[in-house]
């Protein structure tokens, strides 16, 4: 019996230290990372700017980017497995760009700065 044990420890072990599987693990662990640092960045970059002012946002990239995490929403969605981390990032990303939108149409479309500066 402990030779049965011993054979499928050395079969276990030879799995986990072949380049196959290290080759899995890292390139597992580096999407983990890369979906951490890369993906996270932008919703929390908007986030962060949501206190500052906003003639500074750009229409446009905050119009690209609603698209761009409605995309990859879906995306998320239909892969196999479902990717539950991405669909949450682009799911903050999309309400942060949201916020970020709606702080521009207001600041420019509604409360016009021209329109002040010509009443005083």
């Amino acid at each position: 019996m402990s030779q049965a044990s011993g054979s499928i420890a050395s079969r276990i072990t030879q799995k986990l230290t072949s380049p196959e599987f290290r080759g899995y693990l890292m390139s597992t662990v580096c999407e983990f990372i890369y979906d951490l640092v890369a993906n996270w960045g932008i919703p929390i970059a908007a986030i962060s700017d949501w206190k500052k002012d906003p003639q500074y946002i750009s229409g446009n990239m905050t119009a690209a980017l609603c698209v761009y995490s409605g995309l990859f929403m879906r995306f998320a969605l239909a892969v196999q497995p479902v990717n539950y981390l991405l669909f949450a990032c682009h799911a903050t990303n999309e309400v942060a760009q949201l916020v970020q939108g709606y702080r521009y149409i207001q600041y420019n479309h509604v409360n016009k700065p021209e329109s002040k500066v010509a009443q005083d």
